[in-house]
């Protein structure tokens, strides 16, 4: 198997030895950044805002810090790019929205909180789709210009990807921080629901909105999600199971569900190829993959979700009522077409209907959680996406394959191991609730042993 190579990837984690040893600084990482801004921004679009000048002042900052022998944190001097749809108390917020034009919330969202106390650099906003569920914004994917970067975590991804920031963070409630990830060649993961505080970020649906970290290794992801759990917490859920600098150690799944799910049905030839070659690898690095041909227990799964997964859309269009009913009434088609359309579905849904609805996922989650215990598994494998990044910056891609993983709750990461024509490809690894850490233990090997990190 012919795994994926980034050319741009600059690893802050990799970079923390030399700034310990004295070999490499802070301020000398962010300009590494700052030349891949100024090479690839004008095509990538990547960012809303940059703040060069607060950027260098925290990058020396920290770079004191390092020399003292003091750094505060794991992310001490880290670069990270922020969606634009997470409060900064000081860069605008502007939602990919023209209603949001000029808005500023005068103080930063949780995540950005734990991340600042951390030492980390806040280097600019980046392009979220609007409201993280509407029309995309002018961000390009950083391998092929014609092609959509993915979203609604747009920026943070193709940032990633051109090598601009080594790490960013981006929201998921159905597709939007694996999905970019998967089309910009990087990391992406989607923590177990709640596990990281979304306070100060601008909610679509409560039951099914996650933040997420997209970055250029896995370290990097690792130790950004981690800040922002042990920094932060996150109220009534407590902290990310194995939350460290380090990552968890490496450890080969034993077991592996392989799911298919809608999404297999649009997927073509080469990339069924590239996925099918992937299991194969597996399998022959000692991982038994079973899937629904091997036990009627892990069919009668997918067939459940198959039966209730289009509910997923209207528990968020029911969720996102307020504010967004009042968001329409007040500024009418300023508001995006695809939002006034949810707000309509949303119409249509009785409370009884909601409460339906929500049973049904309770009852297949249980379902997920007792077939992996049945049968044995460690972990659910899939794509990331039903391909590569298609043409076109109208559409961000189908999210066929990462929807369940939302609607479930479920940790899962996207691991940049395919290509297909060229491009990347994301392995999609879904785990089990509140087992993060165990899921990044079988990533951490994953990427190891077929990616060499």
């Amino acid at each position: 198997m012919k795994a994926w190579r980034n050319p741009n990837v600059v690893s802050f984690a990799d970079a923390v030895s030399g700034f310990v040893a004295g070999k490499d600084t802070p301020r000398d990482f962010l300009e590494r950044c700052i030349a891949n801004v100024e090479k690839s921004e004008a095509r990538v679009k990547a960012f809303v805002t940059l703040d060069l000048k607060a950027a260098r002042k925290a990058a020396d900052a920290s770079g004191r810090r390092y020399k003292e022998g003091r750094p505060l944190s794991m992310v001490d001097g880290c670069p990270v790019g922020i969606k634009d749809i997470m409060a900064t108390s000081d860069m605008l917020t502007q939602m990919g929205s023209p209603v949001f034009k000029g808005w500023n919330s005068g103080q930063d969202c949780a995540a950005v909180y734990a991340l600042r106390r951390g030492g980390a650099v806040i280097f600019g906003k980046t392009v979220t789709t609007e409201f993280a569920v509407g029309y995309s914004g002018p961000t390009t994917n950083p391998f092929d210009a014609a092609r959509t970067p993915g979203g609604s975590s747009s920026g943070t991804a193709a940032g990633v990807g051109a090598g601009m920031i080594p790490v960013g963070l981006g929201t998921q409630t159905q597709g939007s921080t694996l999905r970019p990830a998967s089309y910009c060649g990087a990391v992406g993961f989607k923590p177990t629901l709640g596990a990281l505080n979304m306070a100060g970020v601008h909610p679509l649906s409560a039951t099914n909105d996650h933040l997420g970290v997209i970055g250029a290794t896995l370290e990097d992801v690792w130790r950004v999600a981690s800040q922002i759990s042990l920094g932060v917490g996150s109220p009534g859920y407590g902290f990310l199971e194995a939350a460290a600098a380090k990552l968890p150690a490496p450890v080969r799944p034993r077991k592996l569900i392989r799911l298919y799910t809608r999404g297999w049905n649009e997927t073509d030839a080469v990339t069924k190829e590239a996925f099918e070659n992937m299991l194969q690898s597996l399998a022959a690095a000692g991982v038994e993959v079973v899937g629904k041909s091997d036990d009627a227990r892990i069919a009668a799964f997918e067939d459940a979700m198959e039966r209730d997964i289009d509910t997923a859309l209207d528990i968020v269009a029911y969720e996102m009522q307020w504010p967004f009913q009042d968001y329409v009434a007040r500024h009418g088609e300023a508001i995006g077409e695809r939002i006034r359309g949810l707000m309509l579905r949303a119409n249509q849904i009785t409370p009884a209907d909601y409460e339906a609805m929500l049973e049904k996922r309770r009852a297949i989650r249980a379902q997920g959680m007792e077939l992996a215990r049945a049968v044995g598994a460690d972990a659910y494998v899939t794509l990331a996406a039903s391909g590569p990044a298609p043409e076109g910056l109208a559409h961000s891609g189908s999210r066929s394959f990462i929807v369940p993983g939302s609607w479930l709750g479920f940790p899962a990461f996207a691991l940049p191991l395919m290509q297909v024509h060229g491009l990347p490809l994301g392995l999609q690894l879904l785990g089990l609730d509140r087992q993060d850490g165990r899921l990044c233990g079988y990533a951490h090997w994953v990427m190891r042993e077929f990616a060499g990190g």
